[in-house]
């Protein structure tokens, strides 16, 4: 069976992000098990982050960002023949780990933190993941508002993509991310997972990233760890919806689900339109 789908496993060697805040951090051997896994379970790209994006992180400075990512990265690409995503918002952070065979750049300001990253990423030729965000980590969730989130969040997704082309990048090397969790309110979050297929911007691939957030206990009154089935559920929407790259921790357990989940889909013109009916 062919996988019209991709899984990027979250490998964060941060002290504090919300789901596995301190796992990795410091660990080397920790770092690559975690990257050896996310492979052996199916997935197709690392995004190793060294400076927490979780609402009310503080930020940190490059030099504390570097020091803890690039022998992470490094590691990595001596070990492992995998596509490492390197989630940062700083040019400096995004040229040297470039430097040293990284191949994406997942930017969560979609290029407003540092004006840099785009030219960064256009003379290098890697790949930019352009997310949807508002204000920063620190302050992104002070009640945030809109007034039509789907037509809002493809509005700002399109000048932040512009952003991205008018500095060189290639069409081709750009994919987009709705900010699931990044400026959002519960129901901001829902209304965009349900109707993504409104915000596809041309031919632009979405890259989904919901794992283990807080929309999800919302809805099911869960902790941290306690989020798959949710997760899964709301990864089940956004491919209906169109998305085909899903940032994951479950890596196993979000491939196997998509395996059977996208087979299914292929195999019924009715899948769609079933899942989403009122008549039950």
């Amino acid at each position: 069976m062919k996988k019209n789908f991709a899984l990027m496993g979250i490998l964060n060697v941060t002290p504090d992000s919300f789901s596995d805040g301190g796992l990795y951090f410091g660990n080397l051997d920790k770092i690559i098990d975690r990257a050896a896994k996310i492979i052996e379970e199916g997935g197709e790209i690392i995004d190793v982050g060294a400076e927490s994006t979780r609402p009310g992180a503080s930020e940190i400075s490059v030099d504390e960002e570097l020091n803890r990512i690039i022998p992470a990265v490094e590691n990595i690409r001596k070990r492992f023949d995998v596509t490492i995503s390197i989630d940062t918002r700083k040019s400096e952070v995004a040229k040297q780990t470039l430097a040293l065979g990284a191949n994406w750049i997942n930017d969560v300001s979609g290029g407003k933190f540092d004006k840099k990253i785009p030219e960064i990423i256009a003379k290098t030729g890697a790949t930019a993941v352009v997310m949807h965000s508002r204000e920063n980590p620190l302050t992104m969730q002070d009640n945030p508002h809109y007034g039509d989130v789907i037509s809002e969040v493809k509005n700002e997704l399109q000048i932040a993509l512009n952003r991205f082309l008018s500095a060189g990048v290639s069409k081709e090397k750009i994919i987009l991310d709705p900010g699931i969790g990044f400026a959002k309110r519960y129901e901001d979050n829902i209304n965009l997972t349900a109707n993504l297929d409104k915000i596809l911007i041309e031919n632009y691939p979405i890259l989904y990233a919901a794992s283990r957030k807080k929309f999800i206990a919302q809805a099911i009154e869960s902790e941290t760890g306690e989020r798959l089935c949710g997760g899964l559920a709301a990864v089940a929407a956004a491919y209906l919806c169109g998305a085909r790259i899903f940032r994951v921790h479950d890596v196993r357990e979000t491939s196997d689900f998509l395996k059977v989940f996208s087979e299914l889909c292929a195999n019924s013109i009715l899948l769609r339109k079933k899942c989403f009916s009122e008549d039950f």
